[in-house]
């Protein structure tokens, strides 16, 4: 009697790289996408009054999925045992990355004119600027270190250095309440999210302190 066997881990691996992996490629391009064909006038939706502005609110707000989509893998990964889906987090990062720096170009550039009298007046003005910027910054190391060859080389420090995703996502957060004046409640929403997905992981690490902390067997004395 033949019992099923179970799937070959090569062939996981190859659906991950020829599939899945094009596919969140893919969908990761389609707000650019849309971006530059409103720019170029291509029959798609339409970007409304003020192009520059509706451009500059689509890549800050794929920026932020992205950063939020990103951290919910490891609980997913938890959650389902499918240690697979660690294999589409580095994407997912890099695009994330790559929105908010088209997020920011589009603000000093088409927005601001380049012009750098009227950013550090406007930084002045609205603080939630320069949480952005200095989330944007603390991207950069994360991007640049997303290789293989850097997570050899840097070792235990890699891991160290990629937690500053944490504070990434709560200044990216902090950044779009600021910016909004009076319906909060998208906002909300995104704070509400990233809670749980923070509060997920402390909730995790207590419950393995515990665990690790209490002995296997009652003690003598």
């Amino acid at each position: 009697m033949s019992t099923a066997s179970p799937r070959a881990p090569g062939s996981i691996e190859r659906r991950y790289r020829l599939l899945y992996k094009p596919l969140l490629f893919i969908a990761c391009l389609v707000p650019l996408a849309w971006c530059v064909a409103g720019v170029l006038a291509l029959p798609v939706p339409t970007l409304g009054a003020d192009p520059p502005r509706k451009v500059l609110g689509i890549l800050g707000h794929t920026a932020l999925n992205l950063l939020l989509i990103t951290l919910t893998v490891t609980p997913l990964r938890q959650l389902t045992g499918n240690a697979h889906l660690l294999r589409l987090r580095r994407m997912l990062g890099v695009f994330a990355f790559s929105y908010a720096l088209l997020h920011f170009i589009t603000y000093i550039g088409a927005i601001q004119g380049f012009s750098w009298s009227l950013i550090v007046k406007d930084i002045y003005k609205r603080p939630y600027i320069t949480i952005g910027f200095a989330a944007l910054l603390l991207l950069l190391p994360l991007a640049l270190t997303s290789t293989n060859g850097m997570m050899r080389r840097l070792k235990r420090r890699w891991q160290s250095l990629h937690r500053l995703i944490y504070l990434i996502a709560i200044l990216g957060v902090w950044h779009y309440w600021w910016q909004v004046k009076k319906d909060i409640r998208e906002p909300l929403v995104y704070a509400g999210l990233l809670a749980v997905l923070l509060g997920w992981r402390l909730w995790r690490r207590r419950r393995a302190t515990s665990k690790s902390a209490s002995p296997t067997a009652p003690g003598t004395t």
